[in-house]
């Protein structure tokens, strides 16, 4: 059974960086997209990055691109959303999610209903 558990949250001020991660077990991930999503208190579920799998094409929301890079390490069936120059409106829960994908060159789309498992979740918090 395919889980999905991302670490790296924490408490960060204004201008500072995290990195993420996302572990996926019960499966082989290159055979998977995965996405990295958020949600802010009182706000939807929104996309902030992908990943594809095989040759990592890569997609981003506007608000965080130039600002967050995402990697993945077939290998250690580990993806990473780095996180740099971050501000108070990317304080949210950080979701990691999967979607098993035939193509690779397919390019990933950071629609919540296009991904079918999640993780629980780690908390970025952004504040002086």
């Amino acid at each position: 059974q395919l889980q999905l558990v991302e670490s790296g949250g924490g408490l960060v001020q204004p201008g500072g960086s995290l990195r993420l991660s996302c572990v996926v077990s019960g499966v082989t991930m290159d055979s998977y997209r995965i996405g990295w999503f958020r949600q802010a208190p009182g706000k939807a579920r929104e996309g902030v990055s992908c990943i594809s799998r095989g040759v990592s094409i890569t997609n981003f929301a506007d608000s965080v691109k130039g600002r967050f890079t995402v990697s993945r390490e077939n290998a250690r069936n580990t993806v990473y959303l780095q996180m740099n120059s971050l501000n108070p409106d990317d304080t949210a829960v950080y979701y990691c999610a999967a979607e098993r994908s035939s193509s690779l060159f397919r390019r990933c789309t950071l629609g919540t209903s296009d991904y079918d498992y999640w993780g629980r979740g780690t908390q970025v918090s952004v504040s002086s």
